[in-house]
């Protein structure tokens, strides 16, 4: 019987080192492309169960990871604020209605940092209409009849800074780039549509905005390109800007054709809209709807309180549509819980003292923002997929929605029609990262024999092009599955 059990030993142990050995192969066979001459390839895989290093490519080197750095952000969130988190949302008032009804202050919105708010996307999340329609009812229930101040959108928590500065300026009029402010609405966008046209060149004309945004004024200059071509129009504008320009094309055809850009003033949209529907109902303000970015909120009466769904939830949607909004305001509000301070650089330096203290080498890392959208992001395959092993090792309450929350291969998400039908269907979980010259793909993979692997594959800079790449970085996740 010892002999029989030695021999079983043995075995395991060759049959582990096959497998590591067909791993640094896949990989060896990767960074050996042409694509790499003058590029840069990252790889690092490491066996969860025992945190040894599988295979690997230059691990260390630091490259950009574009949307893979949502991982950082969504599982800091999960770690630091706790699936169960819920942002809030008060509506507020200066002192009380006299016996008249009359209001002697101001009402406010004040937000503290929910992306979810009045979100048409996410689910759970109360929509923009009904959430106007309660904060009205709130006011009515106070017997408000007349206000003598301003609806004023109070987005103090996070400042007015609400882009990154090294974001890029073709990218902050869109809605990727949308910025994230304290108090967010609608997720800080609006659907822009077009009427398409059937002759190559020809201008498409705007017909609607979704939701109307006083005072936004867009310079056309769209063209009609190939049908079938796809969305290659472009926003220009930035925060706190309505003029707004709009390059680019989209296809030929009969029909409509909706684009998305960026909210140029959330805070403000949201206090306008209350006003607005407060009007509908009788209850005028002697004031303009008005935005205050630093403003205190002592003496306030709180009249309604709105919660986001959780953030467990949140934090699904966020990796699996790669939503860019989620991410800076996890980050920003992980600075005001931990550091009393709602900023990308608070929630940054707190998220990194925890990952720290749980053995995350941070070496080499040159973190922007949040999202990945920043090209000053730099990360090594090694801080990803270290960050991978130690989110598995958390508790159950914490690693489950983390790793529910990533596209899987063949099933949903971005990786949705990605290996369907191979062995990494149902058995391969990733975020995909895509800038120009980057693509990227970091999380799980079970391997043949049950053990689960985390991986980060980064490639930068390589010759070609991005569905070559893509495609080369698939067929070395399908490798982790196989053996």
């Amino acid at each position: 019987m010892k002999n029989i059990c030695t021999l079983i030993f043995m075995l395991a142990l060759h049959l582990a080192g096959t497998a590591q050995n067909a791993y640094q192969k896949a990989v060896d066979g990767l960074a050996g492309s042409p694509a790499f001459r003058h590029g840069a390839l990252s790889v690092c895989v490491i066996d969860v169960e025992s945190g040894k290093v599988l295979a690997s490519h230059e691990p260390n080197r630091s490259v950009a990871p574009a949307s893979n750095l949502k991982l950082l952000s969504t599982a800091s969130a999960l770690a630091l604020l706790g699936p169960d988190y819920r942002f809030r949302t008060e509506l507020q008032a200066d002192g009380q209605p006299d016996g008249n009804g009359y209001l002697s202050g101001n009402l406010y919105i004040r937000g503290y940092g929910d992306p979810t708010l009045g979100s048409p996307l996410m689910e759970g999340a109360m929509g923009f209409g009904p959430l106007l329609e309660r904060m009205c009812l709130a006011v009515q229930q106070q017997g408000i009849r007349r206000i003598q101040g301003q609806v004023i959108g109070d987005a103090s928590l996070f400042g007015s800074q609400a882009c990154i500065r090294t974001w890029q300026w073709e990218d902050l009029g869109n809605y990727y780039a949308a910025g994230a402010w304290s108090l967010n609405i609608h997720e800080n966008m609006h659907y822009l549509h077009f009427q398409q046209r059937s002759q190559l060149g020809d201008r498409p004309a705007i017909v609607g905005i979704e939701p109307e945004v006083p005072g936004l004024a867009f310079t056309n200059e769209l063209r009609s390109a190939a049908r079938g071509s796809g969305d290659n129009a472009y926003i220009f504008g930035a925060p706190y800007q309505f003029d707004r320009y709009v390059r680019g094309a989209i296809p030929v055809g009969e029909g409509r054709f909706t684009i998305k850009g960026a909210l140029p003033n959330p805070p403000l949209l949201a206090a306008q809209y209350l006003l607005q529907s407060l009007s509908g109902l009788g209850i005028g303000a002697e004031g303009a709807a008005a935005v205050f970015n630093d403003a205190p909120s002592s003496g306030r009466r709180v009249l309604y309180t709105h919660y986001s769904p959780p953030l467990s939830g949140i934090v699904s949607r966020t990796n699996m549509e790669s939503v860019n909004l989620y991410c800076e305001a996890m980050v920003k509000t992980i600075g005001m819980e931990q550091k009393g301070e709602g900023s990308t650089e608070a929630g940054l330096e707190a998220l990194q003292n925890y990952w720290e203290g749980q053995g995350l080498d941070w070496a080499g890392c040159s973190i922007a923002d949040g999202s990945g959208l920043s090209e000053a992001n730099m990360v090594a395959s090694s801080f990803l997929a270290q960050l991978l092993y130690l989110m598995a090792r958390q508790e159950e309450r914490l690693f489950h929605p983390f790793y529910e929350s990533l596209p899987e291969a063949g099933r949903s998400g971005s990786l949705k029609n990605v290996l369907r039908g191979t062995a990494a269907e149902g058995r391969l979980r990733a975020k995909s990262g895509t800038l120009e010259r980057v693509r990227a793909y970091s999380g799980y993979a079970t391997a043949r024999n049950g053990r689960l692997l985390a991986f980060s594959i980064i490639a930068n800079n390589y010759e070609g092009g991005g569905g070559a790449m893509r495609q080369k970085l698939e067929q070395l996740m399908l490798e982790l599955c196989r053996n």
